[in-house]
């Protein structure tokens, strides 16, 4: 298969085939909206269920495939993507409206990814454990492995269509599990791309299928009992609901926040800034640790609001394609309404807006608001847009427990040059991540990524997707006395 951005729809990954169906998917460009950024098809209830056969008769290979096997299709599949990056990376321009220096940087990470996939399926360590603890058990040693589970189905959102089906893609590979994929209906065409790459670099017929599909057919997935564990990232409200509908499978849920991020009177000002109006604004803050909410140290508040206002200012707000774009448009429509109510709602209960605070067709411009109730949807809910609600704080324990006053827990950063502070923000926020001395939003892929609460439950990152891929099996061996 080729391409860029092809005049006929690109056929999906059924199990090793190239197929299509009676049900057209076409994909919109967020920036032209009305105008095309491709297409291609979503899965028949048949085509579903033939990949899931597959995938359940392709266990039978993968869970045998040795170790130099799988890690030769990851590293294949990693330096296939790193050959197309240009291509990827303008792809995801077009379908996800991400700005380009972002898109491309999307494209690196899912290198890694993958390479990290193949690093990790060749050192899928086990233990040896005493059990001679008493006369009864004396002789005896316990060797414990892990034993890949099953097919897997996986659910991938639009923000990092990409990167975060690789985090599903790259870790069932590496532990011998087929997986079926839905990517999102807004962008399923770079994974759709990545599926030409993967079968290329030689995964087993039925290993791997990437199939749009409707949302009724994604929840006939979640409730399959072939599947042995479903990982969806995506909203609390639907990651949940599944987790209800999902069975005796093993569920992994990546789910959203409202991040926080603490800046105290110790801090580097100046770096602060920088970070935060990239994490903050980065892909227009469609990102699950974007920086949602600023606790600023009361002594430094003027200093720094000043000069984050300046910098968000100075953000250019434009065409995805441009290489000089720092905020391109939010997914659709209906994002950018949303968002431009919940400002509308903090003015009206007494917020300041600091800066921009409107939308323009799917564009939302750099949002800083202040003075806001926390019971607002900014700042109680998911924002998942380009806005920031900012706080005084005059004592550290104040901050801690504003941060930790939500229902979710993700990511959390602190930015302080006070050891004790550190440590006592490792300790006492209740979040997945503490990120000292940058913003919540960072994240490289071989570390353990998720959260707590609603924000929730297990981890990804390469080695600590696996042990939810896997099961720990022990055999004992007896020396006869």
């Amino acid at each position: 298969m080729t391409t860029m951005i092809a005049a006929t729809p690109h056929p999906i990954f059924l199990a090793g085939r190239w197929v299509e169906s009676s049900d057209p998917l076409v994909i919109e460009n967020p920036a032209r909206p009305g105008e095309h950024a491709g297409s291609t098809f979503n899965a028949t209830e048949d085509q579903y269920e033939e990949a899931v056969t597959a995938a359940v008769r392709a266990f039978e290979v993968t869970r045998n495939q040795p170790a130099y096997e799988r890690g030769a299709i990851l590293r294949s599949v990693s330096d296939g993507i790193k050959a197309r990056r240009e291509e990827l990376g303008r792809l995801l321009a077009l379908e996800a409206g991400k700005p380009i220096r972002d898109a491309l940087a999307e494209v690196d990470r899912a290198t890694l990814t993958f390479r990290l996939g193949a690093e990790e399926a060749e050192r899928m360590y086990g233990e040896v454990i005493p059990l001679d603890l008493n006369p009864a058990s004396r002789g005896r040693v316990g060797i414990v492995e892990r034993f890949p589970i099953g097919p897997i189905a996986g659910i991938s959102p639009f923000n990092f269509p990409l990167n975060l089906a690789a985090h599903k893609v790259a870790p069932a590979i590496a532990s011998g599990n087929p997986i079926v994929l839905k990517p999102p209906s807004k962008d399923p065409l770079v994974m759709l791309t990545v599926a030409e790459i993967i079968e290329e670099a030689g995964a087993p017929a039925g290993s791997v299928s990437v199939l749009p599909m409707t949302r009724e057919l994604g929840d006939r997935m979640v409730a399959d009992d072939r599947f042995k564990l479903l990982t969806f990232t995506g909203s609390p409200s639907v990651g949940w609901r599944m987790k209800s509908r999902a069975g005796k499978k093993k569920v992994v849920l990546e789910l959203g926040g409202n991040a926080g991020v603490i800046v105290d009177a110790t801090a580097n000002i100046d770096w602060a800034v920088r970070r935060t109006l990239v994490g903050a604004f980065g892909y227009a803050g469609q990102v699950c640790i974007s920086v949602q909410r600023m606790f600023i140290h009361e002594d430094i508040w003027d200093t720094f609001m000043e000069r984050l206002v300046a910098g968000a200012k100075a953000l250019k707000v434009g065409d995805p394609l441009d290489p000089q774009t720092d905020v391109g448009p939010m997914v659709d429509g209906a994002a950018a309404s949303r968002t431009q109510r919940w400002v509308d709602e903090a003015v009206t209960l007494g917020g300041k807006v600091l800066l921009g605070g409107r939308a323009d067709g799917n564009f939302f411009a750099p949002t800083i608001l202040t003075d806001v109730p926390v019971t607002a949807q900014v700042c109680s809910n998911e924002a998942f847009a380009p806005l920031v609600v900012a706080f005084r704080f005059r004592d550290l324990d104040d901050a801690i427990r504003a941060v930790n006053d939500s229902f979710f827990g993700l990511q959390t950063g602190i930015f302080t040059n006070d050891l004790q502070a550190s440590w006592r923000a490792f300790r006492e926020l209740e979040v997945g991540g503490v990120i000292v001395n940058d913003v919540p939003t960072y994240r490289i892929d071989n570390m353990p990524y998720g959260g707590v609460k609603d924000s929730g439950l297990g981890r990804e990152g390469l080695r600590y997707a696996i042990e939810d891929m896997t099961e720990r099996r022990i055999m004992v061996l007896a020396q006869p006395q």
